[in-house]
């Protein structure tokens, strides 16, 4: 998508237009998930996540401003809605008994069929500090351009340039040790 059509769809979301919600969500649904899921690590969350951010961009999208970049837009509310879930997940709720029981984390040992490549580089990814986790995921995984991703942190670009640059290096790190230069691949 150019900027004039993302230029008119922010236009037409901001007069409360669905089927620009719709070409939004079509545009944007699966990356937002597959970013959320790779944060939360459980299914589950993750599509509790993923709803409740449409259910936000519907809500707010008459806020949105001229030039708004849609999908840092999108990833930064996904984001907040993840931040908002770990922090209610950090209390302890160990003892009730309605959380789902058994409920395992999606990850690289979900999937028999992953590759050995990729079964590595998703354990190295979800060792890491969330910090560095979500720079490699948001430039390396999602695709967006380093401006983007620095505007769904709320950072600076040259202090997301720098976080990025610690995250590969601490990747290479966990997947091989400091010798591994292959390690950008991730973005």
């Amino acid at each position: 998508m150019d900027r004039a059509e993302e230029a008119e769809l922010v236009a037409r979301l901001r007069k409360g237009d669905k089927a620009a919600l719709r070409v939004v969500y079509a545009s944007f649904s699966d990356r937002i998930f597959g970013f959320l899921l790779r944060l939360a690590r459980r299914r589950d969350v993750a599509e509790d996540l993923h709803q409740e951010t449409w259910v936000s961009v519907a809500r707010h999208a008459e806020r949105l401003a001229d030039g708004t970049d849609l999908a840092a837009w999108l990833f930064t509310i996904a984001r907040n809605k993840f931040r908002s879930w770990r922090r209610w997940a950090a209390l302890d709720f160990t003892r009730l008994s309605f959380d789902a029981e058994g409920a395992e984390p999606e990850g690289p040992s979900a999937r028999p069929d992953a590759g050995d490549e990729i079964v590595a580089l998703e354990k190295a990814l979800e060792a890491l500090p969330m910090a560095h986790r979500e720079v490699l995921l948001l430039v390396g995984v999602e695709g967006l351009e380093p401006k983007q991703a620095a505007e769904v942190l709320g950072i600076q670009p040259e202090a997301f340039r720098q976080r990025l640059s610690r995250a590969r290096a601490a990747l290479a790190e966990k997947l091989d040790g400091p010798a591994r230069k292959d390690a950008a691949v991730i973005g």
